[in-house]
Protein backbone atom coordinates (compact mmCIF):
# COMPACT_ATOMS: atom_id res chain seq x y z
CA UNK A 1 0.00 0.00 0.00
CA UNK A 2 1.51 3.62 -1.23
CA UNK A 3 -0.53 6.92 -0.63
CA UNK A 4 -2.29 7.91 -3.94
CA UNK A 5 -0.87 10.79 -6.60
CA UNK A 6 -2.57 13.23 -7.61
CA UNK A 7 -2.87 14.83 -11.22
CA UNK A 8 -3.06 18.50 -11.34
CA UNK A 9 -5.90 20.63 -10.48
CA UNK A 10 -5.35 22.68 -13.82
CA UNK A 11 -6.57 19.91 -15.72
CA UNK A 12 -10.29 20.77 -14.81
CA UNK A 13 -11.22 23.90 -15.22
CA UNK A 14 -14.17 25.24 -13.70
CA UNK A 15 -17.11 25.02 -15.69
CA UNK A 16 -21.05 24.62 -16.02
CA UNK A 17 -22.90 21.74 -13.72
CA UNK A 18 -23.45 19.20 -16.39
CA UNK A 19 -27.24 17.85 -16.20
CA UNK A 20 -27.34 13.71 -15.62
CA UNK A 21 -25.54 11.47 -18.78
CA UNK A 22 -27.97 10.53 -21.09
CA UNK A 23 -29.24 6.80 -20.81
CA UNK A 24 -30.65 3.71 -22.41
CA UNK A 25 -32.07 0.26 -21.50
CA UNK A 26 -29.84 -2.57 -22.23
CA UNK A 27 -30.64 -6.66 -21.79
CA UNK A 28 -28.18 -7.78 -19.23
CA UNK A 29 -29.17 -11.86 -18.63
CA UNK A 30 -32.96 -11.09 -19.65
CA UNK A 31 -33.17 -7.90 -17.31
CA UNK A 32 -33.84 -4.40 -18.55
CA UNK A 33 -30.72 -2.62 -17.39
CA UNK A 34 -30.11 1.07 -17.56
CA UNK A 35 -27.11 2.55 -18.67
CA UNK A 36 -25.87 5.96 -19.12
CA UNK A 37 -22.88 6.96 -21.61
CA UNK A 38 -20.59 10.04 -20.55
CA UNK A 39 -18.89 9.95 -23.92
CA UNK A 40 -14.99 10.62 -24.42
CA UNK A 41 -13.83 14.42 -25.16
CA UNK A 42 -10.43 12.84 -26.64
CA UNK A 43 -8.84 10.64 -28.77
CA UNK A 44 -7.12 7.51 -27.00
CA UNK A 45 -9.77 7.06 -23.93
CA UNK A 46 -9.69 3.96 -22.68
CA UNK A 47 -13.15 2.22 -20.90
CA UNK A 48 -14.59 2.80 -17.88
CA UNK A 49 -17.59 1.48 -15.45
CA UNK A 50 -18.80 3.01 -12.80
CA UNK A 51 -21.09 0.61 -10.51
CA UNK A 52 -23.36 3.00 -7.61
CA UNK A 53 -24.15 2.16 -4.16
CA UNK A 54 -27.45 1.01 -2.04
CA UNK A 55 -29.87 3.35 -2.32
CA UNK A 56 -28.32 4.89 -5.38
CA UNK A 57 -28.23 4.87 -8.97
CA UNK A 58 -26.23 5.62 -11.91
CA UNK A 59 -26.37 9.40 -11.50
CA UNK A 60 -23.82 9.59 -9.14
CA UNK A 61 -21.11 9.36 -10.83
CA UNK A 62 -22.46 12.49 -12.86
CA UNK A 63 -19.88 15.06 -11.88
CA UNK A 64 -16.91 12.59 -11.56
CA UNK A 65 -17.38 10.88 -14.61
CA UNK A 66 -17.91 14.36 -16.73
CA UNK A 67 -14.29 15.41 -15.14
CA UNK A 68 -12.73 12.09 -16.62
CA UNK A 69 -13.87 12.33 -20.23
CA UNK A 70 -10.88 13.37 -21.77
CA UNK A 71 -8.89 9.80 -20.53
CA UNK A 72 -11.84 7.61 -20.06
CA UNK A 73 -14.92 6.91 -22.34
CA UNK A 74 -17.49 6.11 -19.45
CA UNK A 75 -20.80 4.21 -18.88
CA UNK A 76 -22.72 3.98 -15.30
CA UNK A 77 -25.16 1.31 -14.83
CA UNK A 78 -28.43 1.14 -12.64
CA UNK A 79 -28.17 -2.01 -10.45
CA UNK A 80 -31.08 -4.34 -10.91
CA UNK A 81 -34.39 -3.16 -8.77
CA UNK A 82 -32.67 0.36 -8.50
CA UNK A 83 -32.32 3.31 -10.52
CA UNK A 84 -33.97 2.65 -14.15
CA UNK A 85 -33.44 -0.76 -14.23
CA UNK A 86 -35.94 -3.86 -13.91
CA UNK A 87 -36.55 -5.52 -10.57
CA UNK A 88 -33.45 -8.67 -10.20
CA UNK A 89 -34.18 -12.10 -9.03
CA UNK A 90 -31.56 -12.10 -6.77
CA UNK A 91 -29.95 -9.20 -4.31
CA UNK A 92 -27.20 -10.64 -3.16
CA UNK A 93 -23.36 -9.30 -3.93
CA UNK A 94 -22.57 -12.44 -5.94
CA UNK A 95 -25.54 -11.63 -7.96
CA UNK A 96 -24.66 -8.38 -8.29
CA UNK A 97 -21.55 -8.82 -9.12
CA UNK A 98 -22.49 -11.51 -11.82
CA UNK A 99 -24.72 -8.88 -13.45
CA UNK A 100 -21.79 -6.91 -14.01
CA UNK A 101 -19.92 -9.02 -15.29
CA UNK A 102 -22.35 -10.31 -17.74
CA UNK A 103 -22.60 -6.45 -18.83
CA UNK A 104 -18.45 -6.35 -19.58
CA UNK A 105 -18.67 -9.85 -21.58
CA UNK A 106 -21.71 -8.81 -23.67
CA UNK A 107 -20.84 -5.60 -24.12
CA UNK A 108 -17.17 -6.57 -25.42
CA UNK A 109 -15.58 -3.12 -23.66
CA UNK A 110 -13.59 -5.11 -21.23
CA UNK A 111 -10.69 -4.90 -19.97
CA UNK A 112 -12.10 -1.19 -18.02
CA UNK A 113 -11.22 1.11 -15.42
CA UNK A 114 -13.38 -0.02 -12.92
CA UNK A 115 -15.21 2.56 -10.38
CA UNK A 116 -17.23 1.49 -7.44
CA UNK A 117 -18.90 2.96 -4.15
CA UNK A 118 -19.98 1.95 -1.75
CA UNK A 119 -22.18 -1.19 -2.37
CA UNK A 120 -20.33 -1.05 -5.30
CA UNK A 121 -16.95 -1.14 -4.60
CA UNK A 122 -18.05 -4.76 -2.60
CA UNK A 123 -18.89 -5.45 -5.92
CA UNK A 124 -16.29 -4.02 -7.79
CA UNK A 125 -13.75 -6.21 -5.40
CA UNK A 126 -15.59 -9.32 -6.23
CA UNK A 127 -15.65 -8.96 -9.88
CA UNK A 128 -11.57 -7.49 -9.91
CA UNK A 129 -11.07 -10.72 -8.27
CA UNK A 130 -12.83 -13.44 -9.59
CA UNK A 131 -12.09 -11.96 -13.42
CA UNK A 132 -9.03 -10.20 -13.89
CA UNK A 133 -9.18 -10.07 -17.62
CA UNK A 134 -12.19 -7.69 -17.64
CA UNK A 135 -9.92 -4.97 -15.25
CA UNK A 136 -7.31 -2.33 -15.91
CA UNK A 137 -7.38 -0.31 -13.10
CA UNK A 138 -9.97 -0.45 -10.02
CA UNK A 139 -11.30 2.54 -8.07
CA UNK A 140 -12.95 1.66 -5.00
CA UNK A 141 -14.84 4.55 -2.62
CA UNK A 142 -15.64 3.92 0.50
CA UNK A 143 -16.34 0.35 -0.23
CA UNK A 144 -19.07 -1.35 2.08
CA UNK A 145 -16.15 -4.38 2.77
CA UNK A 146 -17.28 -6.04 6.00
CA UNK A 147 -17.17 -5.01 9.45
CA UNK A 148 -18.79 -6.51 12.59
CA UNK A 149 -19.82 -3.36 14.82
CA UNK A 150 -22.83 -2.38 13.42
CA UNK A 151 -22.56 1.18 15.60
CA UNK A 152 -20.37 2.35 13.16
CA UNK A 153 -22.78 2.56 10.64
CA UNK A 154 -25.94 4.51 10.39
CA UNK A 155 -27.67 1.74 9.08
CA UNK A 156 -27.05 -0.22 11.98
CA UNK A 157 -30.29 0.94 13.35
CA UNK A 158 -31.71 -1.47 10.30
CA UNK A 159 -30.58 -4.67 11.87
CA UNK A 160 -33.69 -5.16 13.80
CA UNK A 161 -35.83 -4.82 10.55
CA UNK A 162 -34.38 -8.14 9.02
CA UNK A 163 -36.22 -9.79 12.23
CA UNK A 164 -39.40 -8.41 11.98
CA UNK A 165 -42.38 -10.17 9.49
CA UNK A 166 -43.82 -7.81 6.99
CA UNK A 167 -40.55 -5.24 7.31
CA UNK A 168 -40.48 -5.12 3.15
CA UNK A 169 -43.93 -3.56 3.98
CA UNK A 170 -43.13 -1.69 6.92
CA UNK A 171 -39.93 -0.17 5.16
CA UNK A 172 -42.30 0.82 1.57
CA UNK A 173 -44.46 2.67 4.38
CA UNK A 174 -41.55 4.77 5.84
CA UNK A 175 -39.44 5.30 2.99
CA UNK A 176 -42.75 6.88 1.30
CA UNK A 177 -43.84 8.59 4.58
CA UNK A 178 -41.76 12.02 3.90
CA UNK A 179 -42.11 14.45 0.90
CA UNK A 180 -39.41 13.97 -1.83
CA UNK A 181 -37.53 17.04 -0.70
CA UNK A 182 -37.30 15.69 3.17
CA UNK A 183 -36.11 12.42 1.72
CA UNK A 184 -33.46 13.77 -0.48
CA UNK A 185 -32.46 16.16 2.63
CA UNK A 186 -32.29 12.95 4.86
CA UNK A 187 -30.33 11.18 2.42
CA UNK A 188 -27.35 13.75 1.67
CA UNK A 189 -26.84 14.31 5.33
CA UNK A 190 -26.46 10.38 5.91
CA UNK A 191 -23.84 10.67 3.34
CA UNK A 192 -21.77 14.01 2.49
CA UNK A 193 -20.13 15.89 5.56
CA UNK A 194 -20.58 19.23 3.90
CA UNK A 195 -24.04 19.74 2.55
CA UNK A 196 -22.92 23.09 1.52
CA UNK A 197 -20.79 20.89 -1.37
CA UNK A 198 -23.67 19.90 -3.34
CA UNK A 199 -25.22 22.59 -5.70
CA UNK A 200 -28.65 23.28 -5.98
CA UNK A 201 -28.80 21.49 -9.26
CA UNK A 202 -27.80 18.31 -7.64
CA UNK A 203 -30.31 18.87 -4.96
CA UNK A 204 -33.09 19.01 -7.52
CA UNK A 205 -31.87 16.11 -9.60
CA UNK A 206 -31.70 14.06 -6.16
CA UNK A 207 -35.40 15.00 -5.44
CA UNK A 208 -36.49 13.91 -9.26
CA UNK A 209 -35.29 10.45 -8.17
CA UNK A 210 -37.05 9.97 -5.27
CA UNK A 211 -39.79 10.87 -6.81
CA UNK A 212 -39.26 8.06 -9.70
CA UNK A 213 -38.39 5.84 -7.09
CA UNK A 214 -41.69 6.28 -5.32
CA UNK A 215 -43.94 5.22 -8.07
CA UNK A 216 -41.80 1.92 -7.88
CA UNK A 217 -43.67 -0.61 -6.28
CA UNK A 218 -40.35 -2.90 -6.50
CA UNK A 219 -38.07 -0.27 -5.02
CA UNK A 220 -38.72 -0.90 -0.83
CA UNK A 221 -38.59 -5.16 -1.67
CA UNK A 222 -35.03 -4.48 -3.52
CA UNK A 223 -33.35 -1.88 -1.41
CA UNK A 224 -34.63 -4.29 1.80
CA UNK A 225 -33.11 -7.57 0.35
CA UNK A 226 -30.05 -6.00 -0.84
CA UNK A 227 -29.28 -4.78 2.84
CA UNK A 228 -29.79 -8.34 4.03
CA UNK A 229 -27.25 -9.33 1.36
CA UNK A 230 -24.64 -6.84 2.21
CA UNK A 231 -25.47 -8.27 6.06
CA UNK A 232 -25.05 -11.67 4.84
CA UNK A 233 -21.53 -10.92 2.96
CA UNK A 234 -20.05 -9.70 6.02
CA UNK A 235 -20.89 -12.80 8.04
CA UNK A 236 -19.45 -14.94 5.55
CA UNK A 237 -16.64 -12.93 5.22
CA UNK A 238 -15.31 -13.91 8.81
CA UNK A 239 -16.45 -17.34 8.34
CA UNK A 240 -14.30 -20.39 6.16
CA UNK A 241 -14.63 -20.34 2.51
CA UNK A 242 -13.87 -19.31 -0.93
CA UNK A 243 -16.59 -16.68 -0.71
CA UNK A 244 -15.52 -13.66 1.87
CA UNK A 245 -15.12 -10.59 0.18
CA UNK A 246 -11.64 -10.49 2.23
CA UNK A 247 -10.42 -13.42 0.53
CA UNK A 248 -11.48 -12.14 -3.32
CA UNK A 249 -9.58 -8.95 -2.34
CA UNK A 250 -6.41 -10.73 -1.73
CA UNK A 251 -7.02 -12.06 -5.58
CA UNK A 252 -6.83 -8.72 -6.80
CA UNK A 253 -4.39 -8.09 -8.95
CA UNK A 254 -4.83 -4.87 -10.64
CA UNK A 255 -3.77 -1.37 -9.99
CA UNK A 256 -6.42 -0.10 -7.38
CA UNK A 257 -7.10 2.92 -5.59
CA UNK A 258 -8.87 3.27 -2.48
CA UNK A 259 -10.34 6.36 -1.27
CA UNK A 260 -12.13 7.09 1.73
CA UNK A 261 -14.03 10.26 3.57
CA UNK A 262 -13.06 10.62 7.59
CA UNK A 263 -16.74 11.85 8.11
CA UNK A 264 -18.00 8.63 6.71
CA UNK A 265 -20.77 7.56 8.78
CA UNK A 266 -21.73 4.79 6.75
CA UNK A 267 -19.12 3.05 6.71
CA UNK A 268 -15.94 2.21 9.32
CA UNK A 269 -13.63 4.78 8.38
CA UNK A 270 -11.10 1.44 9.55
CA UNK A 271 -12.22 -0.51 6.88
CA UNK A 272 -10.58 1.47 3.51
CA UNK A 273 -7.18 1.22 5.05
CA UNK A 274 -7.51 -2.45 5.51
CA UNK A 275 -9.17 -2.85 1.80
CA UNK A 276 -5.24 -0.75 1.23
CA UNK A 277 -3.54 -2.81 3.08
CA UNK A 278 -5.02 -6.50 1.69
CA UNK A 279 -5.09 -5.88 -1.83
CA UNK A 280 -1.49 -6.07 -3.10
CA UNK A 281 -1.25 -3.15 -5.47
CA UNK A 282 -3.11 0.01 -3.79
CA UNK A 283 -2.86 3.32 -3.09
CA UNK A 284 -4.76 4.96 -0.11
CA UNK A 285 -6.50 8.45 0.14
CA UNK A 286 -8.19 9.60 2.89
CA UNK A 287 -10.04 13.00 2.72
CA UNK A 288 -10.46 15.16 6.02
CA UNK A 289 -14.36 16.99 6.30
CA UNK A 290 -15.55 14.43 3.22
CA UNK A 291 -18.22 11.94 3.83
CA UNK A 292 -19.43 8.59 1.74
CA UNK A 293 -20.04 9.93 -1.57
CA UNK A 294 -16.61 11.46 -2.07
CA UNK A 295 -17.58 11.68 -6.14
CA UNK A 296 -20.19 13.77 -5.05
CA UNK A 297 -18.88 16.12 -2.44
CA UNK A 298 -15.47 16.65 -3.80
CA UNK A 299 -15.41 15.36 -7.66
CA UNK A 300 -12.31 17.02 -8.76
CA UNK A 301 -10.28 15.65 -5.80
CA UNK A 302 -11.73 12.27 -6.68
CA UNK A 303 -10.86 13.05 -10.52
CA UNK A 304 -6.78 13.91 -9.45
CA UNK A 305 -6.45 10.59 -7.46
CA UNK A 306 -8.07 8.99 -10.68
CA UNK A 307 -5.93 10.66 -12.90
CA UNK A 308 -2.88 9.75 -10.94
CA UNK A 309 -3.42 6.22 -11.37
CA UNK A 310 -4.15 6.50 -14.44
CA UNK A 311 -0.80 8.70 -15.16
CA UNK A 312 1.04 6.12 -13.26
CA UNK A 313 0.06 2.66 -14.84
CA UNK A 314 0.11 4.52 -18.64
CA UNK A 315 -3.26 4.30 -19.28
CA UNK A 316 -5.58 7.07 -21.65
CA UNK A 317 -2.65 8.95 -23.23
CA UNK A 318 -4.46 11.95 -24.16
CA UNK A 319 -4.51 14.78 -22.16
CA UNK A 320 -2.53 13.55 -19.44
CA UNK A 321 0.54 14.80 -17.51
CA UNK A 322 2.85 13.60 -14.48
CA UNK A 323 0.73 13.20 -11.09
CA UNK A 324 2.04 15.28 -7.91
CA UNK A 325 2.54 13.53 -4.57
CA UNK A 326 -0.81 12.40 -2.61
CA UNK A 327 -1.80 13.78 -0.06
CA UNK A 328 -4.15 12.66 3.44
CA UNK A 329 -6.89 14.43 5.55
CA UNK A 330 -7.43 17.12 3.09
CA UNK A 331 -10.34 17.80 0.83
Amino acid sequence: MKRASLGPDELFPLGEVPPPWPGRHVRVGGLATYVRDTPATAAGAEPALYVHGLGGSSQNWTDLAGLLANRLDGQALDLPGFGRSQPGRSYSIPAFADHVIRYLEQSGRGPVHLFGNSLGGAICVRVAGLRPDLIRTLTLISPAMPFLDPRRSLQGRMLPLLAVPGATRLTARYLTSLAPEAMAQQVMEACVADTSRICEQRRLEAIEEIRIRYQEDHYAHAYLRTFRGIVSSFLRAYLPGSGSLWRIARLIDAPTLVVAGRQDRLVDIRVSPQVARVIPDSRLLILGGVGHVAQLEVPRTVARAAVGLLDEVGAGSAAGSPGRGGYLDRP
